[in-house]
């Protein structure tokens, strides 16, 4: 009987972890649940890569002083940090989210200007999506910036929103 009690207070323990985990995630302002699909297999890219609406990328950043950013990233990053450029074509629709699975900054800079985000979401209690935020755009091409990453790997998935 003591094994049927431990071994049904592992299961509801298990469960719970795993329903506050899925709380976590429904704790951004709107779905993750594509970046959650597409990171686990995102491919491999570095600085300068080209990324495809509607897909991730799993990017090995450079330390950021050696990073040639197009304009100074919006807010400045720490020394020893980590970073990234890369290009994206913009559709008419013109607005796109940009999630990422860890702590980073991103701008995104269009005709030499940052554009400033139309939205954004984080949640530090989501196991592998830390931010996603949002921009409208002009149809084109843009330069993504990431930097002030703490570590020198980081999933972006750019997407158009829900």
């Amino acid at each position: 009987m003591k094994k049927v009690a431990i071994c049904l207070f592992a299961l509801l323990a298990g469960t719970s972890f795993a329903m506050a985990g899925d709380a976590g995630c429904d704790s951004f302002k709107w779905p993750v649940t594509r970046e959650q699909a597409l990171f686990p297999a995102a491919p491999a890219a570095q600085s300068g890569a080209t990324l495809a609406v509607g897909q991730a990328v799993d990017f090995s950043l450079a330390a950021v002083d050696v990073v040639s950013f197009e304009v100074p990233p919006q807010r400045a990053p720490a020394a020893g940090t980590f970073g990234a450029t890369a290009s994206v074509t913009v559709p008419p629709e013109g607005e796109l989210q940009f999630s990422l699975s860890d702590e980073a900054w991103i701008d995104i800079v269009q005709d030499g200007h940052a554009v400033k985000s139309a939205g954004f979401s984080g949640v530090k209690t989501c196991p592998g999506i830390r931010k996603s935020v949002r921009f409208k755009l002009s149809a084109g091409p843009a330069t993504v910036q990431l930097s002030g990453a703490k570590t020198p790997d980081l999933k972006v998935a750019v997407l158009t929103p829900e």
